[in-house]
C-alpha cells in the first residue's frame, strides 16, 4: 500500500474505520429509502391509493428485506471468516447497490420486494464484517468510541436521504426538464418523476458500488484474522454448511408468506413456531460444525458457550430491531397520512428528526455502556425507548412542530441500542468466529423483527389503518428486553476474545 515505514498500522487502522464509517452510513440510507418512497411507490404499482393495501405490502416488502438482511449476516459473514473481512465487505457492499438501485426499475409490488430482500443479503453482511474489522484493528480501548461512530454512521445515512428525498421532491418540474435536455425519451423521464419520483430515489441506492473499489483497493486486512489463517483455522469453514442457511432462509420466507395471507391462526402459529427451530439450525450450522472440525469432533469446549451466547445475542438485538422496523419506520407513513397531500415533506421531516435524534443516542448509549455497564445500560435504553415510544404514539394527534420534537426523543432513544450492540456483541466471541457469530446474532433479530412488521400490518387491518394503536401495542416488547439482559454476561473492562 506504500506508507511510510512504522506508519502502516496507524494509517491502516483509520482506512478500515473509513471504509466501514462509509458502509454503514450507505447501509442507512439504504433502510430509509424504503419508507419514505413506500406510499407513492406502492400506490403507483398497486394502482390504489387504499391504506390498508399499502399497508399489507409495505410490511411483506419489509419483512422480506429483514429476512434478507437476517440471512446475508450469517453468509457474509461466513465469508469474512473464510476470506477475509475486506473481500467480504467489498462483495456485500456490490449486493446491496446493484439490487438496490434495481428497485428504481421494477415494475410490480412483488418485484421490488424480492428485489428489496436480495440487496438486504448485502446490507447485513456488511454490518458484520465491518463490525469485526475495526474492532479487530482498533486497540480495545477505542471500542466505546467506535461503537458509537458505528450506530452514528448509519442514522447519518438514513438522514441524508430523507435530506435527498426532500431536495428532491421541490426540483422535480426541473429535474423533469433536465432529464429531457441529457437526451432521456419523454416517457422516461415522466416515469422518473411521477409519483414523487420515487423511482429516482430508489436509483440512488446504486451509488454505494463505488466504495467496494475503495474497499478492495486501500483497506487493510484484519492481522487477528490474518494469524487464524495463519494456523490453518479458517480452512475449517466448509461451503457445504451453506446449505444450512439456504434452508433458514427458505424457512424464514415461508413465515412471512404464512403472515401475509389469510390462513387459520392455528396453521400460522405452529408454522412459525416449527420454521424458528429450522431457522434457528440452519442459521448456526455453519458455526457448529466449523466449531466441531476446529475442535476434532468434539462438542464441549467452545462450542456450546459460543451457541448458547449466539442465542442470546440475537434476542437482544431482536428486541430494539422488532421495535424499530415495527413500530418506528411506520412513522413517516403515519406523518404522510397525518399530514394530507398539503405537506408532502412531512415524512422527510420525520425521517429527518428521527435520524438526528438517532445520531445523539448511538453515541451516549455506546459511551454509557463504558461509563455504567453493559447491562444497566441496556435496561435505560428499553425504558427510555418505551416511554418515548407511548408518548410519541398518543400525545400527538396531529403532524406539526410537537409531531416532530416527539420524534426526534424517540429516534434517540429507540436508535440507541445500535450504538451498544457493536459495543457488546464483538465481546461475546473469538476471532475465528466473529463475523459469522455477531452476524448470527444481530440479524437474527431482523428475523423477530420481520415477523412483528407482519404483525404491525395485521394490526392496521384490525384498527382500520390506525398507526397509533397498532405501533403502541408492538412497543411493548421493550418490557421482555429488560428482563433477558440479565441472563447476558458483563463484559465492561475485559479484553477482546481472541
Amino acid at each position: 500500500m506504500g506508507f511510510p515505514n512504522g506508519r502502516r498500522g496507524e494509517y491502516g487502522k483509520w482506512l478500515a474505520l473509513t471504509a466501514a464509517l462509509l458502509g454503514w452510513m450507505f447501509d442507512g440510507l439504504e433502510m430509509g429509502l424504503f419508507p419514505l418512497v413506500a406510499r407513492p411507490a406502492l400506490a403507483d404499482l398497486l394502482g390504489v391509493a387504499d391504506d390498508k393495501q399499502i399497508g399489507k405490502w409495505f410490511a411483506v416488502a419489509t419483512a422480506l428485506f429483514l429476512v434478507g438482511a437476517a440471512t446475508g449476516g450469517v453468509l457474509f459473514g461466513w465469508l469474512g471468516d473464510r476470506l477475509g473481512r475486506v473481500r467480504a465487505m467489498g462483495l456485500s457492499v456490490l449486493t446491496y447497490a446493484i439490487f438496490s438501485g434495481l428497485c428504481g426499475v421494477a415494475g410490480s409490488a412483488e418485484q421490488v420486494a424480492v428485489l428489496r430482500f436480495f440487496s438486504a443479503l448485502g446490507m447485513g453482511g456488511e454490518w458484520s464484517l465491518g463490525v469485526a474489522l475495526v474492532m479487530e484493528i482498533w486497540p480495545d480501548r477505542s471500542r466505546g468510541m467506535l461503537a458509537g461512530l458505528i450506530g452514528a454512521a448509519a442514522n447519518v445515512g438514513y438522514l441524508l436521504i430523507a435530506v435527498v428525498g426532500l431536495g428532491l421532491g421541490r426540483l422535480l418540474p426541473s429535474v423533469e426538464s433536465w432529464l429531457l435536455q441529457a437526451g432521456l425519451p419523454e416517457a422516461w423521464a415522466s416515469a422518473l418523476v411521477a409519483h414523487s419520483g420515487w423511482r429516482l430515489l430508489m436509483l440512488t441506492g446504486a451509488v454505494p458500488a463505488v466504495l467496494t473499489l475503495f474497499i478492495q483497493f486501500f483497506v487493510p486486512e484484519s492481522e487477528r484474522w490474518r494469524q487464524q489463517r495463519s494456523r490453518g483455522t479458517t480452512s475449517s469453514w466448509a461451503v457445504r454448511d451453506l446449505l444450512g442457511v439456504g434452508v433458514g432462509a427458505a424457512c424464514a420466507c415461508l413465515i412471512v408468506y404464512l403472515w401475509a395471507n389469510d390462513f387459520p391462526l392455528v396453521v400460522r402459529l405452529v408454522g412459525t413456531a416449527l420454521a424458528l427451530i429450522v431457522i434457528l439450525i440452519g442459521y448456526t450450522y455453519p458455526v457448529v460444525r466449523y466449531l466441531q472440525r476446529a475442535q476434532g469432533g468434539s462438542t464441549q469446549s467452545a462450542l456450546l458457550p459460543t451457541v448458547r451466547r449466539m442465542l442470546l445475542a440475537a434476542c437482544l438485538s431482536g428486541i430494539p430491531l422488532l421495535a424499530t422496523w415495527a413500530m418506528v419506520q411506520w412513522a413517516p407513513p403515519w406523518a404522510d397520512q397525518l399530514a394530507g397531500p398539503e405537506h408532502p415533506e412531512a415524512k422527510s421531516f420525520t425521517q429527518i428528526c428521527s435520524a438526528a435524534g438517532a445520531v445523539l443516542g448511538t453515541i451516549v448509549a455506546a459511551l454509557a455502556g463504558n461509563w455504567v455497564n453493559r447491562r444497566l445500560t441496556y435496561v435505560i435504553l428499553c425504558l427510555g425507548s418505551l416511554g418515548s415510544a407511548l408518548a410519541f404514539f398518543w400525545l400527538n394527534e396531529h403532524y406539526g412542530p410537537v409531531f416532530l420534537a416527539s420524534m426526534f426523543l424517540t429516534g434517540a432513544f429507540t436508535a440507541s441500542f445500535y450504538g451498544w450492540l457493536p459495543l457488546y456483541l464483538p465481546e461475546l466471541f473469538h476471532t475465528g468466529v466473529r463475523a459469522t457469530a455477531q452476524g448470527f446474532s444481530y440479524n437474527f433479530g431482523r428475523v423477530l423483527a420481520a415477523i412483528g412488521v407482519l404483525q404491525t400490518g395485521n394490526l392496521m387491518g384490525l384498527f382500520e389503518g390506525d398507526y397509533r394503536k397498532a405501533c403502541s401495542i408492538m412497543s411493548l416488547v421493550y418490557i421482555l428486553g429488560m428482563a433477558l439482559i440479565w441472563l447476558a454476561p458483563e463484559t465492561r473492562g475485559k479484553p477482546l476474545p481472541e
